[in-house]
């Protein structure tokens, strides 16, 4: 919501006060449609070189998050730790039934109860790899943390290839719009001839590719990739979550220290107070009895 407040902000300042201080909008808008179509154009033809087709797509999907916002909101966090909770748990009892759930989550009756948790491929696939070579004795706790960390940092990077192609857009805008601009100028030299009131409109349509450029690059398009990037990032905290949770279980800490580790590092506007994951974690012991 607020993104949509921040677009409509911009275009009420940018063409409200040209209004407002006389400007014709008649000249922008005759000339939108042809300089639109030109930067447009090429500004996603450019994009298409630059980047293969399953970043066009990922980038397509990505531009929905500046309007819904991070993925993981403050109730996700504390399932995940009840999830983490009942696994770790499990995995001190009986490591044996463990497996059915690890190697089969989307059967598990643990996983079933955390339905947004178990859409997600690449948490799931970290909780119940990580659980697993511990169960196979890789449990290195140093070896374990580094070989998480490397295989987020690349996640991470992966998930960005949006926001980096989309600033690449940005970047490349103003000079698109000068482009435009140079076409449109080379239009009115070619009827120099015409009276001077024709001439000035051409000449301001004309301008109003560079102004498009400028304005798509610095108001629109920028911005928005740098949303992107600041909701992939904190998305990840998730993921991180999920790595300091189940190392601190291979350091043989408390099941509870484990779950409180993972509280402390999650983002502080989504993480659940120690009164409420207490309550949380009551009501899953509650079920499992």
């Amino acid at each position: 919501m607020i993104s949509i407040v921040g677009i409509v902000l911009i275009f009420v300042c940018v063409f409200g006060v040209y209004i407002l201080h006389g400007g014709d909008l008649g000249i922008v808008l005759g000339a939108l449609p042809a300089e639109m179509a030109t930067i447009g154009g090429a500004a996603v033809g450019a994009f298409i070189i630059a980047n293969d087709m399953s970043v066009v797509k990922q980038t397509a999907r990505d531009l929905g998050k500046v309007f819904k916002g991070p993925k993981w909101k403050h109730e996700d966090y504390r399932d995940l730790l009840c999830l983490l909770f009942e696994l770790i748990r499990m995995a001190r009892q009986n490591p044996v039934a463990l497996e059915e759930h690890i190697e089969a989550p989307e059967e598990s009756s643990i996983f079933s109860r955390y339905p947004k948790i178990l859409t997600d491929k690449e948490a799931i696939a970290l909780i119940c790899d990580t659980l697993r070579s511990a169960s196979m004795n890789y449990d290195d706790p140093h070896q374990v943390e580094e070989v998480l960390e490397k295989r987020m940092d690349a996640n991470l990077e992966h998930a960005l290839h949006s926001s980096h192609a989309l600033q690449a857009v940005a970047d490349g805008l103003p000079a698109l719009g000068i482009v435009a601009a140079v076409l449109g100028v080379v239009k009115t030299m070619g009827s120099i001839d015409q009276p001077p009131e024709i001439l000035g409109k051409m000449i301001g349509g004309a301008l109003v590719g560079t102004f498009l450029g400028i304005f798509l690059a610095y108001g629109i398009v920028g911005p928005m990739g740098a949303k992107v990037k600041h909701i992939i990032e904190e998305d990840s905290h998730f993921y991180h979550l999920i790595r300091e949770v189940l190392v601190a279980n291979l350091y043989n800490h408390a099941t509870n220290i484990c779950i409180e580790v993972g509280r402390q590092n999650a983002p502080g506007h989504n993480r659940p107070s120690f009164a409420e994951l207490e309550e949380a974690l009551k009501a899953v012991k509650q079920d499992a009895a």
